[in-house]
């Protein structure tokens, strides 16, 4: 998967720890990895910005509510704004909820293919992440016939093609996760 990003120095995160970058292309090729994954799902999020906040005001690099930071007890927004590890920590550990709000789900459909979609582990967990769990779940257990789409017009469907295959097996589901 490729993805454009301007020749600057950055900084990549593997799981909590920072790791520093200087792009020297103007594309970046991201492996089919969890690092890969939540990569990619930030590009698509805020182009990979930490202090990016959205006219509907989801926060930082995954775009968080701030429904789904409470539930992390991250109550002071700026402050999670300015910590890139604190965010990094909290998009794993809401994989891990999301994993096991939808273990059974992703059980019995993982390899199915629904609306012309091959149905894949991380697609689910990308799509719960755009639309919450919930309405994952609605829209496999429908077959695809429950509809959802974002203020912003992303439906469940594309974030289940876009970020299909890649390896989130090492995301141990966990009700209780925490950052």
């Amino acid at each position: 998967m490729l993805f454009s990003f301007t020749n600057k120095k950055g900084i990549l995160l593997n799981e909590t720890k920072p790791i520093n970058y200087t792009t020297t292309e103007d594309l970046l090729i991201l492996e089919k990895n969890f690092i890969g994954f939540k990569e990619a799902l930030a590009f698509k999020e805020s182009q990979g910005k930490y202090t990016v906040v959205n006219t509907l005001g989801y926060l930082g690099k995954y775009q968080f509510g701030k429904g789904t930071l409470r539930r992390f007890k991250i109550y002071d927004t700026q402050k999670f704004l300015k910590n890139p590890e604190l965010q990094e920590r909290a998009f794993t550990a809401l994989c891990k909820v999301n994993k096991w709000i939808l273990r059974r789900d992703i059980s019995r459909f993982v390899g199915k293919r629904i609306n012309g979609i091959v149905i894949t582990e991380s697609g689910i967990l990308a799509a719960a992440h755009l639309a919450g769990a919930g309405n994952v779940k609605k829209f496999l257990r429908s077959y695809g016939n429950f509809k959802f789409k974002d203020s912003y017009g992303t439906s469940i469907e594309s974030y289940l093609k876009k970020f299909a295959g890649y390896d989130v097996t090492h995301i141990i589901a966990d009700k209780k996760a925490t950052v």
